[in-house]
């Protein structure tokens, strides 16, 4: 571990990513207490305010402040993303599994069902069960979930199809290891680290496109701060007040940034092409 940190770190830009991840995930875990405002407080008098000293991003429509929504929006943004991912990998990782090791009848039809759902392109499937569902985040991230899975099921699987042959694997089935044994203590293990890349370069996808059902409205809801929410709630004002859309849209801009450099670093750190 410590010879993988110290590789990771080699390139001193990797730094400076770590520094800016580590404090957009301050912002969010504790974004909506250490906030300038309540990002929930209307003050209609204040409305359309410019950024100034008093709101530094200024405020919008219900005179709220801005930095303060953007703030407390991280934490639901990345809170949404992380899950996504979580349950794809998790889902997509046991069915990529269970179909690369069995092989014969029960690959072929465990890759056709995932075939059907990659059918589909993923945010027009996700936009549907969201419709069908009902609006909401909860509903958002079981739909992308939906659409992501299989992803990683085939990653997974192609990963499982080139080790299952390997001499420790056979090992383990000549002294009697069941299955279940050999896929949990001798496969997945080694389909950890592509997942694990996989899923670092996924984190900003995920973040668009929980951004975009919130932006058409089938994520958050109103009056939860939300990035792709709060775009969609200042493209009504993009000349009387730009920062409105602006700054959520930054905010997206500069965590999807971050969360591909990272992916790009990890990969390029476990597979060892910036050694030298």
């Amino acid at each position: 571990m410590g010879k993988l940190i110290k590789r990771f770190f080699r390139k001193p830009s990797r730094f400076l990513i770590t520094f800016f991840l580590l404090a957009v995930i301050f912002v969010a875990i504790w974004g909506a207490d250490v906030a300038p405002y309540d990002p929930l407080d209307v003050q209609l008098k204040q409305k359309l305010s410019p950024p100034s000293a008093r709101h530094l991003l200024g405020t919008d429509n219900l005179g709220r402040d801005v930095l303060s929504r953007v703030m407390a929006a991280t934490g639901v943004s990345l809170g949404a993303g992380l899950i996504i991912l979580l349950a794809s990998t998790v889902v997509g990782t046991v069915f990529g599994t269970i179909s690369g090791y069995s092989g014969g009848r029960v690959d072929e039809i465990m890759m056709r069902i995932t075939d059907i759902f990659l059918a589909f392109p993923a945010l027009v499937l996700a936009m549907a069960i969201t419709a069908v569902l009902g609006p909401s985040l909860r509903n958002a991230m079981l739909a992308i979930s939906v659409t992501w899975w299989p992803w990683y099921a085939r990653l997974v699987r192609g990963t499982v199809l080139g080790i299952k042959e390997e001499e420790y694997i056979l090992s383990a089935r000549c002294i009697g290891a069941p299955t279940w044994r050999i896929g949990l203590f001798h496969i997945i293990p080694n389909v950890i680290v592509p997942v694990i890349v996989q899923a670092a370069m996924d984190m900003g996808s995920a973040l668009v496109t929980a951004s975009s059902l919130s932006f058409m409205g089938l994520g958050v809801q109103p009056p939860q701060p939300e990035w792709g929410a709060m775009i969609n709630e200042g493209r009504d004002y993009v000349f009387a007040a730009w920062w409105m859309g602006v700054f959520p849209g930054l905010a997206i801009f500069g965590a999807v940034y971050l969360f591909n450099a990272l992916g790009d670093a990890i990969n390029s750190t476990l597979t060892r092409r910036d050694v030298g």
